[in-house]
């Protein structure tokens, strides 16, 4: 039995080595990295900023009182309903062909491109996220913030917004981790990161094994990382919440 692993590794190593070392391989993999971080990275400041705009405007609608309906913030509210309907009940790969070969199709920077889909895309479901933030914050709050003279938005920002805050912290970083991987996706439209050029050394060698597996290693690398850093800082917000 002995033997016989170490015959496998004798058969394993030297194709390793030509997925890696060989021809510095090897920054390849970094350079497909730092462009899967930068597009995690973007899409996700793209899905918050679109996220919280959505929610704000749905939460705002949904506490409206009765007989006082403002027809504007209907009509953008249902503008809202639309985009989170759409996005969420199409699959990402085909939003990310559409945003490629339809809407951007004269765009050659394919990065830019799955940024856009990818940060569409992940505005919808952090939307909803923060939404659920919003909601789960007691409405003495906000009424509190107005009889101090705060006006809606001021309220929002300085009350509501930082104790939603917490509670949506861990479906915030599901979201990123969910984003992260998902920008395998784009490889479909000649994006360049991680898994365009693991494939892509895989062709190039006859041999997808290694270059997968090593891709899908530093896959989980990130994501143990980032879980590690999530949780050190919500309990640094529970400490705070003690104080």
């Amino acid at each position: 039995m002995i033997q016989g692993l170490i015959e496998w590794f004798d058969r394993l190593l030297p194709r390793f080595y030509t997925a890696f070392i060989e021809e510095d391989r090897w920054k390849l993999y970094l350079q497909g990295l730092e462009n899967t971080l930068i597009m995690t990275v973007a899409a996700l400041v793209i899905g918050v900023l679109l996220g919280l705009v959505v929610a704000v405007v749905r939460t705002s609608h949904d506490q409206q009182r009765p007989g006082r309906r403002n027809p504007v913030l209907g009509l953008i509210n249902a503008v809202c309903g639309i985009y989170t309907t759409v996005i969420r009940g199409t699959p990402m790969m085909v939003q990310i062909l559409i945003w490629s070969f339809v809407i951007l199709s004269s765009s050659r920077n394919k990065v830019m491109v799955g940024i856009i889909g990818l940060g569409i895309n992940s505005g919808a479901y952090v939307a909803e996220i923060i939404r659920g933030g919003l909601m789960s914050v007691d409405a003495g709050q906000s009424e509190a913030g107005r009889s101090l003279g705060l006006n809606y938005l001021d309220t929002m920002r300085f009350i509501v917004v930082p104790q939603a805050f917490k509670n949506i912290l861990p479906s915030l970083g599901n979201e990123f981790i969910t984003l992260f991987k998902d920008t395998s996706l784009v490889n479909a439209i000649g994006a360049m990161e991680l898994t365009y050029y693991a494939a892509r050394i895989g062709g190039r060698n006859f041999d997808y094994m290694p270059p997968l597996i090593g891709a899908a290693l530093m896959y989980l690398a990130i994501v143990i990382i980032f879980t590690w850093l999530q949780g050190k800082l919500e309990r640094r917000l529970r400490q705070s919440d003690r104080r």
